[in-house]
C-alpha cells in the first residue's frame, strides 16, 4: 500500500491510459469478444489449482490459477466461483465469468452446478494431507 501511494494520483494520464488499455483487452478484445464470438452465456473455468497448504517455513505455494476470473477482476466484470470437487483431499474450485450486469445469470449457473454435482463437502480441517 504504501509503494502504490508513491505512484502518484489515480487521475495521472500515464495510469488513466494504463487502465484504459487494461480494461479495453479485458473487456471489448477479450471477455466480450469470446462470448459474443462463440454465443455464450458465461465463461467456466478452473478458479485455480487444489488449494495449497500451508507451509509455516517456506510461506504459501500457490498451485496455479485459472485465466479467466484475474481477467474478471481487471474488466470489472462480475465472477462467482462454486466447490468443483477435490483434489487428494484438497479443494478445487470452478469459476463463472460473465459480461457486464450478468450476475443473475451467473448465480443461476452456479447454482445449477452446485445443485447437479453435490460437489461441496464440509471441511475437514486436518493437521496435514496427504499429496503425492
Amino acid at each position: 500500500m504504501i509503494e502504490a501511494q508513491t505512484r502518484g494520483p489515480l487521475t495521472e494520464p500515464e495510469y488513466r491510459d494504463a487502465r484504459a488499455l487494461a480494461c479495453r483487452l479485458a473487456r471489448d478484445e477479450g471477455i466480450d469478444a469470446i462470448m459474443t464470438r462463440h454465443q455464450l452465456d458465461a465463461l467456466v473455468d478452473l478458479t485455480n489449482g487444489p488449494a495449497w497448504l500451508i507451509d509455516p517455513v517456506h510461506g504459501d505455494q500457490p498451485t496455479g490459477y485459472g485465466a479467466i476470473y484475474p481477467l474478471a477482476a481487471i474488466a470489472g466484470y462480475p465472477s462467482i466461483t462454486v466447490p468443483a470437487g477435490t483434489d487428494h483431499g484438497l479443494p478445487v474450485g470452478l469459476s463463472f465469468v460473465g459480461r457486464a450486469w450478468s450476475e443473475a445469470r451467473l448465480l443461476a449457473l452456479a447454482a445449477d452446478f452446485e445443485a447437479k454435482t453435490r460437489a461441496r463437502r464440509v471441511p475437514l480441517f486436518l493437521p496435514t494431507a496427504k499429496v503425492p
